[in-house]
């Protein structure tokens, strides 16, 4: 079936889940003033939040497409030993450690990069 089936289905599910809890709400404040605080929220409502609960939970496993395996080998298998180390994203190449070296050349720049543009003096 489509996905927009399964969404309407979770959209169903929590307008249910949404009436169940007027429902409940409104029960409760009537037993407030019928003084009844004792009683338990009537079986009906309860039902219907079970069933709407279980109905949104349907739609949502469905929308959700597959599960990822929880664990980890299951996807480190395919990496090797080198590999797994590697982050791209942690690579730097422009870092203070290069002036440290004996053959660093500082770039010949015409001004000095901590100088305040004049456009900003006023």
């Amino acid at each position: 079936m489509s996905n927009s089936f399964y969404r309407g289905i979770v959209f169903t599910g929590l307008g249910c889940l949404v009436h169940a809890a007027y429902s409940a709400a409104e029960w409760r404040q009537i037993s407030r003033y019928a003084d009844m605080q004792d009683m338990l929220l009537p079986i009906d409502i309860g039902i219907q939040t079970i069933l709407s609960l279980l109905l949104t939970m349907f739609g949502v496993l469905y929308i959700a497409g597959e599960f990822k395996e929880i664990r980890a080998t299951v996807e480190l298998e395919g990496k090797s030993w080198e590999n797994l180390r590697n982050r791209p994203s942690f690579y730097t190449f422009n870092h203070r450690g290069r002036v440290f070296s004996p053959f660093y050349q500082p770039p010949a720049a015409s001004k000095n990069i901590l100088d305040i543009p004049e456009r900003f003096m006023s």
